[in-house]
C-alpha cells in the first residue's frame, strides 16, 4: 500500500499539468469549462492560468521546488473557491452541480496543501507558522469535501446510476456504494481513524473511475466531435487529480503514523564495572 500512496504526488502533478494544457486549449478555442480554475470571460487569464498550472504540475512531477509549488497551488485554488465559487453557491445553495464544483476545487486545493505537508521544509521564515496552520488544514478540508460528495451522491442516486457503464450492471447498487464510500472515508479522514486505509481505498475508487468511466467517455466525445468534449476531459482530469489527492492524504497519514511510533534505541548500554 505504501508504494501506491507514494504515487499520489506523480498522479496529482500529471493532472495539474493536464489542467494547464486544457486551459490553454480552451482559451485558444474560446471554450469554457467548469470544474477547474478557469476564466471563460477573459482569454488572457485563461492563458495565464493554463501556463501557471502547467508549470506547477511539471514542478510537482519532477519534485523540483515542489513544496512551495504545492503551497502556492493550494492558495490559488482556495482563492478561487472564496472569490468565485462561494458567491455562486450562495446564490444557488441547493444547486448540486454548483456545490460540486465548489467542493471539487476545495478538495484539489486541500490536496495540494497536504502534499506540501509531506515534503521537507526548505527553510524557515516569518510566514512559517501561518503556512504551517494552512498546510495542516489540508486533510480536514479534504475529508469534509468527501463527506459532502457522499451526501450529494444520495441526493442524485438515479443520475449517478445512469453514469455506470452498462456492462457493470446494478447501477443503483454502485451509486449507493460510492456515496457510502465517500462519507465513510471522509469521516475517517476527519477523525484520523484508519485514515490511511480510507484514503487509499477512496483513491483506488477514483482510479477505477478514471480508467473505466471517464477515459472512455472522453475518448468517445473527442472522436465524435461532441461539443461538450472539454467537460468530459475536465471530469476525467478531476478524477485523476482526486485519485492522486486521496493517496497524498493517505501518505500524509502514513508519515504522521510513522512519527508517532517509538523509535528503537540502538545505542549500546554501558554499565558500571
Amino acid at each position: 500500500m505504501e508504494k501506491v500512496l507514494t504515487r499520489g504526488q506523480l498522479l496529482f502533478g500529471i493532472a495539474i499539468a493536464a489542467f494547464g494544457v486544457e486551459n490553454v486549449i480552451c482559451a485558444h478555442l474560446g471554450l469554457s469549462v467548469r470544474g477547474v480554475p478557469w476564466f471563460p470571460e477573459n482569454p488572457f487569464l485563461g492563458y495565464l492560468t493554463g501556463v501557471a498550472l502547467l508549470a506547477a504540475g511539471l514542478s510537482i512531477v519532477a519534485n523540483i521546488g515542489a513544496r512551495w509549488t504545492a503551497i502556492l497551488l493550494g492558495i490559488l485554488f482556495l482563492l478561487y473557491v472564496l472569490l468565485i465559487e462561494a458567491s455562486r453557491v450562495a446564490a444557488k445553495p441547493m444547486g448540486i452541480s454548483v456545490r460540486t464544483v465548489f467542493f471539487e476545487t476545495l478538495a484539489i486545493g486541500s490536496a495540494a496543501l497536504t502534499l506540501a505537508g509531506t515534503l521537507p521544509s526548505e527553510g524557515s521564515g516569518r510566514w512559517d507558522s501561518v503556512l504551517d496552520k494552512l498546510i495542516k488544514s489540508g486533510p480536514y478540508l479534504f475529508g469534509a469535501s468527501s463527506v459532502v460528495f457522499g451526501i450529494d451522491h444520495f441526493l442524485v442516486l438515479e443520475v449517478i446510476a445512469s453514469l455506470v457503464p452498462a456492462w457493470m450492471h446494478a447501477g443503483m447498487f454502485w451509486a449507493y456504494l460510492t456515496g457510502t464510500a465517500f462519507m465513510v472515508a471522509g469521516i475517517s479522514i476527519l477523525l484520523r481513524r484508519m485514515d490511511r486505509w480510507a484514503a487509499f481505498m477512496l483513491g483506488t475508487m477514483f482510479a477505477l473511475w478514471f480508467v473505466l468511466l471517464h477515459s472512455p467517455r472522453s475518448v468517445s466525445a473527442t472522436l465524435s466531435h461532441n461539443p461538450n468534449v472539454q467537460n468530459e476531459w475536465s471530469s476525467a482530469l478531476i478524477a485523476l487529480a482526486m485519485c492522486g489527492g486521496c493517496w497524498i492524504v493517505g501518505w500524509h497519514a502514513q508519515q504522521r503514523r510513522a512519527r508517532a511510533l517509538p523509535r528503537p534505541d540502538f545505542a549500546p548500554k554501558v554499565g558500571r564495572e
